[in-house]
């Protein structure tokens, strides 16, 4: 049985499914090369563009998909499994134009205009707010990066890291500190300002082809109305939402684990040694490996879009939602770990060869553990949460 029919509900998710499994199969016959060579994937976002898939987040009435939680998670899973550096980067996009398109912060004026230039120019964009000296924007910090107002606009100075696909973003939501004040607001920059660059500094073993490098603002002049949010105006209950939409980080990471699944069982029908009368599918130990494997993903699957599922359709349910979307994050990430290191011990030592998709599933599966929320957060969410009551 297919691993989506499951889960597939309407013919336009069947439709999307099929779109997102196309980039998916050609970016996996890229991926190998782009890790060996440690180079940024320009092709698939190519290809993201043509597609039209950067704007299945935005709003029907300015020309997209208005794409639900649910569907979300689903393509973005099934974009990791062929490549997860591409899905996760694609979808802080997806994830931030749903956030914006939900509680809707800015001024209308500007968040369609927005929309119209990720719909007709296919635009990219990401929010850059972590720094050297402040870790995860989820720490609570206040960023170093600074906006001192001159007259009618501002002037910014700072630099961002982790900025995920810096390479090809055409803007940028930057968090920065509102002169001398203990006030943050976000900024939207346009990439092609003067003082706008990227430090190439992305050099990991995991998720290569995010290239998070440096965003580098010297003396970048932008007007007023670039101010799209303020902590000041974040006074609406909308805002007090849960941020459901980074689902899309645990979903990525489950592709992750269905990659290296599916690349098990090949292996597992494939492979016969000599000392054996056929194949190592027919081996017990095999065979209780892949079982525990199917068991693993059912349990992360089930979770992952049953909280969605919820998302979508309990909305006056979503305010208490936190901890749940927490959690599922936290069970999967680390439930996918175990489900490649699984794959791994079928597979056996060739799975180490860099010639074998399993050593860059390993690697790029170890990078969930450290994006929001990490696991100690959530945890102490919990223990807050039970003690509490």
């Amino acid at each position: 049985m297919d691993l989506y029919d499951s889960y597939l509900q309407n013919d336009r998710q069947r439709k999307l499914l099929e779109m997102a499994g196309k980039l998916a199969d050609t970016f996996s016959a890229r991926a190998e090369r782009f890790d060996r060579e440690e180079a940024f994937p320009f092709e698939n976002f190519s290809d993201i563009k043509k597609s039209g898939y950067g704007s299945l987040s935005v709003p029907r009435e300015y020309g997209g998909e208005e794409i639900s939680l649910y569907e979300l998670v689903m393509l973005q899973e099934r974009l990791a499994t062929g490549d997860a550096a591409t899905s996760l980067s694609i979808g802080w996009h997806l994830g931030g134009l749903m956030e914006l398109s939900e509680n809707r912060p800015w001024k209308e004026e500007t968040f369609k205009s927005l929309c119209a230039k990720v719909v007709k120019d296919k635009a990219l964009i990401n929010r850059a707010a972590t720094e050297p000296a402040t870790g995860s924007p989820t720490r609570g910090g206040l960023p170093e990066t600074k906006a001192v107002q001159t007259g009618d606009g501002w002037i910014l100075n700072g630099r961002k890291t982790f900025t995920s696909m810096a390479r090809v973003l055409d803007y940028s939501l930057v968090s920065a500190r509102i002169g001398e004040s203990g006030e943050k607001g976000f900024f939207l920059i346009d990439h092609t300002q003067e003082g706008v660059s990227i430090e190439e500094t992305w050099d990991t073993i995991s998720m290569k082809g995010t290239g998070s490098d440096d965003l580098v603002l010297q003396d970048v002049t932008v007007a007023g109305s670039a101010l799209v949010e303020r902590d000041s105006d974040a006074h609406d209950s909308r805002e007090e939402l849960p941020k459901a939409w980074l689902l899309h980080i645990p979903a990525c990471y489950i592709g992750v684990a269905i990659a290296a699944r599916n690349e098990a069982v090949h292996f597992a029908k494939e492979y016969s040694p000599n000392s054996l009368p056929g194949p190592i599918k027919d081996v017990p130990e095999v065979r209780r490996k892949i079982g525990e494997i199917e068991l693993d993903l059912f349990n992360v699957r089930q979770i992952l879009y049953s909280i969605a599922d919820k998302w979508d359709k309990e909305p006056d349910k979503r305010h208490g939602m936190a901890s749940e979307l927490a959690s599922v994050k936290h069970i999967v990430t680390n439930s996918a770990f175990r489900i490649v290191d699984t794959a791994m011990r079928i597979v056996g030592a060739r799975s180490l060869f860099k010639s074998n998709p399993m050593q860059r599933y390993y690697r790029d599966v170890r990078a969930g553990l450290h994006n929001p929320p990490m696991d100690d957060m959530v945890i102490s969410m919990l223990a807050g949460k039970a003690l509490k009551e």
